[in-house]
């Protein structure tokens, strides 16, 4: 009984030993906190330690904490991690800071940077490494001893942490590991939880100046008038990068106002060299199809929200999802609170430069054109290429003609967005109509080139595509507010196999057929009062709302496999005298309003007539081709009055949910109909048969 007691005295001695250790590290880890200031020259930077400072909690000694600051090139990432080893490495048995593990590892290698890690822990400058994997067993049982602190600097590939700091297991508890990266995939693939991930900020507006006026003016103030105006100009451009601020408030240092003037003209054209340098190294580490992605957001795509981004891109051969995922974690790209792709101002001119250099003065053979100034002279004088794959031209005054015709020499074009400005339409009650000032020249040339996997042109001012447009390869159209009455001249229909996505909302189109478009998935035609006549067969649509198009007379929508549900609001399709649901197999639901004249309804392969409960049908004229028993109904046909049944050459029998037809005043039968219900009489004595 003594011993027991004594073992249970001896656990609480050890438990409340455990506790005062712990009671004194966080003691000491306040007042180290206290007692040590960080340099005042480091701007802004307290508030980001302290996050830092947040997720390390060194004070705790029960676990291996990964800690990863993810950023853009030139954002601080480097200067953070040092602050916070200067602030606490003097509480660790050991530490090391390994600065710049990308390049080092590709210059001296791995193996070195195993033997500074190892020699800076055991403060022993004799330590060798022979190999990777001997660096990797003598860290396992070094780094098992003592609790360390270890910054791994500008890590971008998983190896290098293979090799550094593979597993928790290999480092005692307490020990904590920070790792700054551009590519937050690094660190999710090293298992570091998310919440241990800090995405630095840039540079606030009030931090940036305070940074660039101790850089330019060493002071917290400009002295001369014109550099306290000229200052803010510098700080809009820098955008918050910690880096261009310091390049540009070193390089303006002492300088005359001309100097000043001249240098912001020029960075306007040309970018800084220093920030090109660190920026581009995050694009050079992407593969070849997502540096593609990359540039085309740069030039084009900026702004764009991001699911329309991904069918663009989509369209043009790439994998957009998993590219624009990789650009979002290299810190490349950033998605805004409403969706849409962001980027850093410097990041962007990156991307520009980059297509610039290829062929500089010589914007006519660049591979992607964004600059109106150079589209537009390109296009008057006839100076296209075939080097060119996407142009995006806003607000021109150029007559499409013109564009059309320089189009020609671009044979390898793949995208084209045209915003027309002085053929710009007007909406009037949901329409488009041309201002009354302006001329179309309809003997102009009009021509698009087959090439084109996507078409974005807003007030198109043509009534048709034109006749010589293949669009064998188009997989996205985009025409708001266009003139086009229908697709081609002449109702001529077109094999459109690749096409997916499709906008002509508040267009002028009256008929709209598609031809053979089996991979059409999305189909945009708000407001289109004109039309009458909707081709979608064969179409991968899977539902549709026609409460914007009410006027329609004809719809077909046979074979559309993946059609589940049709929407139409109350007052909606009044004049709809044809329906093809042919081959819907999949299809639900269907709620109509009074139609004005007979509908006559093709429904062959359909399980049921799916009409909408509130539906009260005056007339149904139904060509099934049923064999078997006809279907049961499902809605509210109470108040028919008149109904067709033809080309039911193999119908056997009649369901008995039809002698609930009680208003039925017509009953056509067309084709061999053997037996009709027993009781049909006896409800529908208002009705007059007309057998065929």
């Amino acid at each position: 009984m003594w011993d027991l007691d004594l073992i249970e005295s001896s656990l609480s001695h050890r438990h409340e030993a455990k506790f005062i250790q712990k009671t004194v590290n966080e003691i000491s880890v306040k007042l180290h906190v206290i007692n040590r200031s960080i340099d005042e020259d480091l701007v802004g930077i307290e508030s980001r330690v302290e996050h830092v400072i947040s997720s390390l909690e060194v004070e705790c000694e029960d676990d291996v904490r990964m800690i990863g600051i993810w950023g853009m090139g030139g954002a601080g990432k480097t200067t953070l991690a040092r602050a916070v080893f200067d602030h606490f490495s003097i509480l660790f048995e050991g530490s090391s800071f390994v600065q710049n593990v990308r390049e080092s590892s590709k210059g001296i290698g791995l193996k070195e940077l195993q033997k500074q890690v190892l020699r800076d822990v055991l403060k022993d400058q004799s330590i060798d490494v022979t190999s990777v994997s001997d660096g990797v067993n003598k860290m396992k049982r070094v780094m098992g001893s003592r609790k360390v602190l270890v910054v791994l600097d500008d890590v971008d590939g998983i190896d290098q942490l293979e090799a550094l700091a593979r597993k928790p297991s290999w480092f005692k508890p307490g020990s904590r590991i920070i790792i700054t990266t551009r590519d937050k995939q690094v660190l999710i693939a090293q298992g570091v939880h998310d919440d241990n991930i800090y995405n630095i900020c840039l540079l606030s507006r009030e931090e940036a100046i305070c940074l660039f006026n101790r850089h330019a003016f060493r002071s917290k103030f400009p002295i001369q008038e014109y550099e306290q105006k000229l200052s803010r100009e510098v700080v809009h451009y820098a955008a918050g990068l910690p880096l261009t601020i310091k390049v540009l408030g070193s390089l303006l240092c002492c300088r005359t106002e001309p100097i000043w003037l001249d240098t912001l003209i020029r960075l306007k054209n040309i970018p800084l060299k220093e920030t090109l340098k660190i920026l581009e190294i995050s694009y050079d580490s992407l593969e070849e199809d997502q540096k593609e992605i990359f540039l085309d957001v740069a030039c084009i795509l900026k702004g764009e929200p991001k699911e329309n981004a991904i069918r663009i891109l989509e369209s043009c051969g790439f994998h957009a999802q998993i590219g624009l995922e990789v650009l979002e974690q290299k810190s490349l790209i950033n998605i805004s609170y409403d969706e849409r792709l962001g980027m850093h101002d410097h990041i962007e001119e990156m991307g520009k430069n980059i297509v610039r250099r290829l062929h500089p003065g010589e914007p006519n053979r660049h591979s992607r054109l964004w600059f109106k100034d150079e589209i537009e002279e390109i296009l008057v004088n006839d100076l296209g290429t075939e080097d060119t794959k996407s142009m995006i031209l806003k607000y021109t005054d150029i007559r499409p003609a013109t564009i059309m015709k320089s189009l020609r020499k671009m044979k390898k074009i793949i995208f084209l967005s045209v915003n027309d400005n002085a053929f710009s339409t007007y909406r009037v009650f949901g329409k488009s109509i041309f201002s009354k000032n302006l001329k179309i020249d309809e003997g102009g040339v009009q021509y698009l080139p087959d090439t084109l996997r996507c078409l974005i042109w807003a007030d198109y001012p043509f009534f048709c595509l034109p006749k010589t447009f293949q669009a064998n390869n188009l997989v996205y159209l985009k025409m708001p507010g266009s003139c086009i009455s229908q697709l081609w001249e002449g109702g001529e229909r077109k094999v459109l196999k690749k096409l997916k996505f499709v906008d002509l909302s508040y267009s002028n189109l009256r008929t709209f057929d598609l031809g053979m478009t089996r991979n059409l998935e999305t189909l945009d035609l708000r407001s289109g009062k004109d039309m009458v006549e909707l081709n979608l067969s064969g179409s991968k649509v899977s539902n549709r709302n026609l409460g914007l198009i009410p006027n329609l007379k004809v719809l077909e929508l046979k074979d559309c496999y993946y059609l589940q549900e049709i929407h139409a609001p109350v007052g909606c399709l009044k004049n709809l005298t044809h329906l093809n649901l042919n081959g819907c197999l999949r299809f639900e639901y269907f709620g109509f309003d009074t139609p004005r004249a007979t509908l006559k309804l093709n429904a062959k392969s359909l399980d049921r007539c799916p009409l909408h409960p509130n539906s009260n049908l005056p007339k149904l004229k139904f060509q099934c081709w049923y064999g078997g028993v006809l279907p049961l109904w499902s809605g509210n046909i109470e108040k028919l009055l008149s109904f067709g049944l033809c080309a039911c050459t193999n119908l056997e029998s009649f369901s008995a949910s039809i002698c609930g037809l009680q208003h039925l005043t017509a009953l056509t039968l067309e084709g061999c109909i053997p037996e009709l219900p027993k009781d049909l009489w006896k409800y529908m004595h208002k009705a007059q048969l007309v057998a065929g």
